[in-house]
């Protein structure tokens, strides 16, 4: 007999994105444990990789649906939650992963002008954290409001 996790109804897309997005959390988590204990080039290599794979994540496994079935729908339908946490997930997630990717060129390139580097990193880097991880609870709101049982 087959037992899953996941609603019945739920793509099996959507099973793989929400386990992933949920392994990058708790890999950016570990990532800041490694900065912690000051192993830097280590800690930047995690971080990265995690933030690039969202980012293919991104645009391969969430803007397609979001675009068909949210856009089309603001702001009219911005009443049920159906929508409006897809919208909330869509703004944060999208905030979260510009911090990150300004926070991997800040840091790890020269590519920046001088003026807009950091020289402070630690706060907006748990910032970013923080919001990340905002952006992985709506999106785990998402997923059950678009799946869960009705």
């Amino acid at each position: 007999m087959y037992v899953s996790i996941f609603p019945a109804n739920a793509p099996f897309s959507a099973n793989c994105t929400l386990l992933l997005e949920l392994a990058m959390g708790i890999t950016l988590v570990f990532g800041a444990w490694l900065a912690r204990c000051q192993r830097y080039p280590q800690h930047a290599w995690c971080q990265s990789l995690v933030v690039l794979l969202n980012a293919v994540v991104i645009a391969i496994a969430m803007v397609p649906p979001f675009d068909t079935r949210v856009v089309p729908k603001i702001p009219g339908k911005l009443g049920y939650s159906f929508y409006a946490l897809a919208t909330a997930h869509a703004i944060v997630a999208s905030a979260a992963e510009a911090a990150a990717l300004y926070l991997l060129l800040a840091a790890g390139t020269k590519v920046l002008p001088e003026r807009l580097r950091l020289t402070n990193f630690k706060r907006a880097m748990r910032s970013a954290l923080a919001l990340w991880w905002l952006a992985i609870l709506l999106g785990g709101a998402t997923y059950v409001r678009w799946y869960g049982p009705r």
